[in-house]
This record gives structure tokens, sequence and C-alpha cells, in this order.
């Protein structure tokens, strides 16, 4: 972990905008327009994915991937301009959030200007040829950071836009080598000592795989010697497993567990139901009131949770990579409330300081922290279906922390109808 991450960044909520996709306009000051309302579901940090321009050889779709990038050190012309970017990030500080931008260093466009300026610095193919080591990454080809030079220009390009941005989340941070992300964190502190560094790790079997081809590929425990959050990743595919109905709750349940003992005390993880990559929580989760408690258990994890822009509207179409196809900001069910109340749950230190465990109790997750003699117990109905689940907590009336209704505990057990419920515990 790195050495000098805050444990309070447990308590916060990032945001992620897929800028063309965000509204009609898919501008930067479209974004800055919806700040106000942003910061009300109670986010700390806003991550863009990425605003430079995409390449046009080997183009996916008819206007491309985001993470197809033809220049690190512009943006789009799409989106708008620098000096809007530094509206965007000064806006969004003045409402008490940062603003982070996506960082794709392990690959560009075939066209890129370090392709075109740099043919050196790539992976080649036997034959010579640029080319990337994943066959379904088609529209990029690969970058070798076995050139010095390479580091050099990488590391210019973020205190650049470190002077504009508060952070950056890295994409496939695991097939870049730790030693580069060790030395970008130390030089561009000295643009931007508080920045943030979000990695986006990778799920096992793609690191084993890697591995097993003789490339690189970090662990979440060498991830955390650079960065200060890391994806979920290490855990999710068991959740995929039960969601899918191909693996039991406590398997997720008990890698979420072992975090707790396998990574640093400051480790922090980025929780999330769904992102750019994965389906839409609404779309895996139909009920509403299932989905509603799954959100409320995204909340009480310990780490920094996600919001994918329109999950507030319990959006169950995910906006396409490779096209222009903005959220529908009329699609469901306005989770909004819900959320600003689980952020202010989640603002008390215990949630960042305590200890966490969690099990799966009838129908529902059992999940509590312990800190100096405190504790906050969760039950969080995987189904939505009313039940009696037990609890290890004394018989009595509590306060629940996001309604402020009262949860009753007899004999050893609550009643639910089918919704969360936090309390302390004294």
């Amino acid at each position: 972990m790195a050495i000098e991450t805050k444990k309070d960044l447990r308590n916060q909520v990032m945001y992620s905008v897929f800028v063309r996709n965000h509204s009609e306009a898919g501008t930067l000051e479209a974004v800055r327009a919806d700040l106000p309302r942003i910061r009300g579901l109670g986010v700390d940090v806003i991550w863009l994915m990425p605003i430079h321009p995409i390449g046009v050889v080997g183009r996916k779709g008819t206007v491309g991937s985001p993470y197809a990038i033809r220049d690190y050190r512009e943006i789009d012309p799409a989106y708008g301009t620098r000096d809007d970017l530094r509206r965007l990030a000064d806006d969004a500080r003045a409402l008490g959030m940062r603003l982070i931008i996506d960082v794709v260093y392990n690959h560009t466009s075939p066209d890129s200007w370090l392709a075109q300026h740099h043919p050196e610095w790539f992976w080649h193919r036997p034959d010579g040829s640029l080319g990337n080591r994943f066959g379904d990454w088609s529209d990029v080809v690969d970058l070798d950071y076995a050139h010095p030079g390479l580091w050099d220009y990488q590391i210019e390009t973020l205190k650049m836009w470190a002077e504009i941005v508060d952070g950056f989340r890295c994409d496939v941070a695991s097939l870049v080598p730790l030693a580069f992300w060790q030395r970008v964190r130390r030089e561009v502190a000295q643009v931007r000592p508080d920045a943030l560094w979000l990695a986006e790790s990778v799920e096992p079997g793609f690191v084993a795989a890697a591995r097993a081809r003789g490339l690189n590929a970090l662990s979440d425990s060498e991830i955390f010697q650079a960065f200060d959050v890391a994806y979920d990743y290490d855990a999710f595919p068991w959740l995929k497993a039960y969601l899918g109905g191909r693996g039991p709750l406590s398997g997720w349940l008990e890698r979420l567990n072992a975090q707790e003992y396998t990574y640093p005390d400051n480790y922090v993880k980025l929780r999330f139901l769904e992102n750019h990559d994965n389906s839409r929580a609404h779309f895996v989760l139909p009920d509403p009131k299932a989905l509603r408690s799954w959100t409320a258990f995204m909340y009480f994890q310990k780490g920094m949770t996600l919001l994918y822009a329109g999950q507030e509207r319990a959006a169950r179409h995910l906006p396409r990579l490779f096209e222009k196809d903005p959220v529908d900001w009329s699609a469901g069910e306005d989770l909004s409330l819900l959320l600003r109340a689980l952020s202010r749950m989640k603002r008390a230190p215990l949630f960042a300081e305590g200890s966490f465990r969690a099990e799966a109790r009838a129908n529902a997750i059992y999940a509590e922290y312990r800190w100096n003699g405190r504790c906050a117990a969760g039950v969080f109905p995987v189904d939505g279906r009313p039940g009696l689940v037990p609890l290890d907590v004394p018989d009595g009336a509590y306060p629940d922390l996001v309604t402020g209704e009262t949860v009753e505990v007899h004999h050893g057990r609550a009643s639910l109808d089918g919704e969360a419920a936090v309390f302390e515990v004294k």
C-alpha cells in the first residue's frame, strides 16, 4: 500500500463519467453544468473516462473506443478544450469534489502520435509490425516499457495534466511495470502532492493467464505499493458467479473477508455493482427492493464506493463504448435520495477505521464493523423478499442509520420487509 494513503478514502464516493454519453451535447461543459446535481448525491471524486482524441486506424464502431488514444497530450475537440477541463476541475473543487482523469498507459491507437514518432517504444510482432498481446483488443497496439525514453515521456505527460486535475485512474495498471508506477507517483507529487491514484487492477484469472504467457501482470499486493485505491476485481468474479447462479453467496463473502488479512491495514478497495465494462446493476437485479438492498451493501462495504453515471436512475442499458449512446436519465426509479442517505451513513469514522466481516444468513447478507468498542451492523436481503434474519446483536430497538426507522431485534432475529437495515449497536 502507498504509505501515505489515508483510510478516510473509505468514507468517499466516486462518480464515473463517460463524457461522450453523459449528455446529448457530450462535452466537458455539459458535465460542468451537472456538477451541483452530482455533488448532491454525496459524491467526493469525479472520474472522467478518457478525454483524449481517439484513433482512426482499427477503430471499432462509428466513433471508436475512448481507450484507443491517439494523443495523450490533447483533448478530443468534440469534448472541448483544455480551458474547459480547467473550469470543470475548478468548479468541482469549489463544490468540495476532486476531478481525476483516465490514464491508458498500456497501449495506444495504431495511428497514435507515439506510434508515428517513436515506434521503437512499442511491442512488435515477430514480423516487426506493431501489435497487442491480447487478441480482442484489435483497435490498440501495446507499449514496451523496456525503453527509458517512454518512461520520461509518460511521466512528463502526467505532470502536465496534474497541473489541472487532482489525480488519475490508471487503465489496466497491472500490465505496466510496478517500478514505473512508483516513480510516477513520486514525480507527480512534485506538481500535485495530494494526487489520488486509482488502479484498474485485474481479475486473478487475468493475472495467471498473462503470467503463463510470460507477460508482466501485477497482483493487487503489488498494485497497492504504488496506488491509493484498487479495483475489487480480486473478489468480483465470485460476485458475478453468485448473481449468475453459478456459485454460492458465501464464496464471494469469504473473499471480501480475506481482504482484511491479505492487504495492509490502510488498503482501500473500489466497491461497485456496475462500471463501463460490466452490466448495469438494474439489469442484473431487476427487482427494485433487491437493487436497493444490494446498493446499500455496496456503500456498507469497506472501501470507496463507485457510481457509474446513470446508476442513480436505475438505468438498465449500458452505454456502448464505440458509439454515441447517451444515458437515459428517465430510465427508472430515482435512487438519488437513497444514495444521498447512504453517503451520509458512510461518513462515520467507524466505516474507515473498523474491522469488517460479512456472512450469508438466511436470504440475506449480515455484515458488521467493530472498532474501539463500537459496532455497526447491516442486514441486506439479497432477493428483496421479507424474512427473518439471525443477527449477532443484543435484542432491542435500533434506529436505522439510513432511513431513521426502527429496526427491532427479538430473540436474536430481525424481521425485514425486503429492504436493507443498518444500525449501530451501543
